[in-house]
């Protein structure tokens, strides 16, 4: 998976072997908000104009743009895995959320790779 980013956003890019173009998304915003080029220097500037554009037209309408992601994070898991969780970041010398930090930063660079 190919990423970009610009001013905190981050946009998935694929290819369309029919039109033959890049096309990018924004993730992490519930708006819809693409583009797509036909070469990786006008990609990047179309993503960054878009990003531009999405700020843009949210402040013209009183709209707050959305960020994609604020740091909280919110998990429902089993009880048994937030407990093997806990001691596994007590038994590391770390709080459960730096532990998890570190193990969510780690399965992510594995996933992105």
């Amino acid at each position: 998976m190919s990423l970009l980013s610009y001013k905190g956003y981050r946009a998935t890019i694929t290819f369309d072997a029919d039109d033959e173009i890049f096309v990018g998304r924004i993730l992490g915003i519930r708006d819809f908000v693409s583009f797509h080029a036909d070469n990786v220097a006008e990609l990047k500037a179309s993503f960054e104009e878009a990003v531009d554009d999405y700020v843009a037209t949210c402040a013209k309408i009183g709209k707050s743009p959305e960020k994609s992601f604020s740091g909280n994070l919110m998990l429902r898991i089993d009880p048994s895995v937030h407990a093997a969780a806990a001691t596994a970041a007590e038994s590391s010398g770390k709080s459960l959320n730096q532990w998890s930090e570190e193990v969510l930063r780690d399965a992510a660079s594995r996933a992105m790779t």
